[in-house]
């Protein structure tokens, strides 16, 4: 460990919540962590051909009946003002704040707050449907952007837009919980976990608020978000779902889309032993990068040093005393051999090999929120004494010289953990946490 660690109001997790496609609730996403049990698979909620693609990380048990499960009652009635992502997250807040025992009164109004992450959200193309045809001129083959405000308008529904908002989870959750703290969201796709985290952890530092629900929701199922993935990166082709996603494999195809949510809840260290919470682990550092070009074509290698470097700094750390990575592993071929490289520039001079497991390979890549659910993995192993491995590493990419936790379970008592995420266009970000 460095020395000069600045003195500051230590932040811990005292809950988590996870809706996932390996399992909804703790119990079932650890379990299925520890044993391997992937959640990609064919299409259930997506009729066939509405998407360009087959197989993906659905939340199968996760429909408009079974959500009612995960709102408190006083919020059903708003769940038809939410799209599924809004849904997802709000669930995974929910459990959170009941896992963490704060739903209750527990915590003052105005010193609990909402740090949220969430893609950018956009509609199914059929509820534009009647909008668009009344302002197309069909024997003119011309659309009269000038009657939209008028006749196009009148045709949607009046609350349309609010049920596509990303900022709309922490709205939801602060009003079914009477959260008058501090309230943020941020967009920064597959950035956002560590980055919202980052910004919690401020939040509390400087005596702001003394609880903060630090959550990310996210999905690539979509018929507008699955072209673009489609369009702008490189999707997974496989006979066998379970195997589609290969992190750092030498036969990776690609990246897996999923969705997925996952909410945490971070106290002081202070507050937290004053109610006498169950501590998970302690937040010791983050760190951001942004690394792009002009075009937005992001440098996915360097981004990912300044940002691993940065939160070992503000962890006070060095890579030796990092216990295993939880990485990015997109499972494109290009994305992961820049991570790799990146990981080798930071941890190539540690004393024994830095052990790295990329868990996308189990639920794929859910956009927003996977850096939670990444972070969520780690510290639900670690209180078993393990890391989750990766799945289906068979072939090491010798383009991809780090050492990938495959096969069973890695025993450690290392129980400190740096996870990284990065985007397309160069955003990085990296959360450095000790599990309790």
């Amino acid at each position: 460990m460095s020395d000069g660690h600045e003195s500051r109001t230590n932040v811990v997790i005292t809950g988590a919540g996870v809706v996932s496609p390996i399992g909804i609730g703790l119990e079932a996403f650890t379990d299925s962590l520890l044993n391997g049990k992937s959640g990609i698979s064919e299409f259930q909620l997506f009729e066939e051909g509405i998407l360009p693609s087959h197989i993906g990380g659905e939340v199968s048990d996760f429909n408009q009946k079974s959500v009612r499960d995960y709102v408190p009652k006083k919020g059903r009635k708003s769940l038809k003002v939410m799209c599924r992502e809004i849904q997802l997250g709000v669930a995974s807040s929910h459990l959170a704040i009941e896992n963490a025992g704060v739903g209750n009164g527990e915590v003052a109004p105005e010193r609990f707050g909402v740090e949220f992450g969430a893609n950018l959200m956009f509609s199914p193309p059929t509820v534009l449907k009647d909008a668009c045809l009344s302002c197309w001129d069909l024997d003119e083959n011309n659309f009269h952007f000038d009657e939209w405000g008028t006749t196009g308008l009148s045709k949607m529904e009046p609350l349309w837009l609010l049920q596509y908002l990303p900022n709309m989870p922490a709205c939801h959750i602060g009003i079914f919980y009477d959260l008058r703290g501090p309230s943020n969201s941020q967009t920064m796709d597959e950035a956002s976990g560590n980055i919202v985290l980052g910004e919690a952890v401020r939040i509390i530092e400087r005596g702001a608020a003394d609880v903060m629900i630090a959550a990310a929701t996210g999905t690539r199922l979509h018929p507008v978000k699955t072209v673009h993935a489609v369009m702008w990166d490189t999707v997974a082709k496989a006979d066998n779902p379970t195997e589609a996603c290969r992190p750092f494999e030498k036969n990776r195809s690609g990246q897996v889309i999923a969705e997925g949510a996952c909410s945490l809840i971070l106290e002081s260290e202070e507050h937290a032993n004053a109610r006498g919470a169950n501590i998970l682990g302690h937040i010791l550092g983050t760190g951001t990068a942004c690394v792009t070009s002009p075009n937005l074509i992001g440098d996915t290698k360097k981004s990912l040093v300044i940002a691993m470097q940065k939160a070992l700094k503000n962890a006070g750390l060095t890579p030796d005393d990092i216990g295993h990575i939880n990485a990015h592993g997109l499972g494109v071929i290009e994305t992961d051999r820049d991570e790799a490289a990146a990981i080798n520039e930071v941890f190539g001079g540690c004393k024994k090999p830095v052990p790295v497991t990329s868990l996308k390979s189990y639920f794929g890549n859910s956009g927003a929120s996977c850096g939670m659910l990444e972070i969520a993995g780690s510290l639900m192993g670690l209180q078993s004494g393990v890391v989750p491995p990766t799945l289906n590493y068979d072939t090491p990419d010798p383009e991809c010289p780090i050492n990938v936790i495959s096969g069973e379970p890695l025993k450690t008592e290392n129980r400190t953990f740096l996870n990284i995420d990065v985007t397309r266009q160069g955003q990085a970000s990296a959360a450095v946490i000790q599990a309790n």
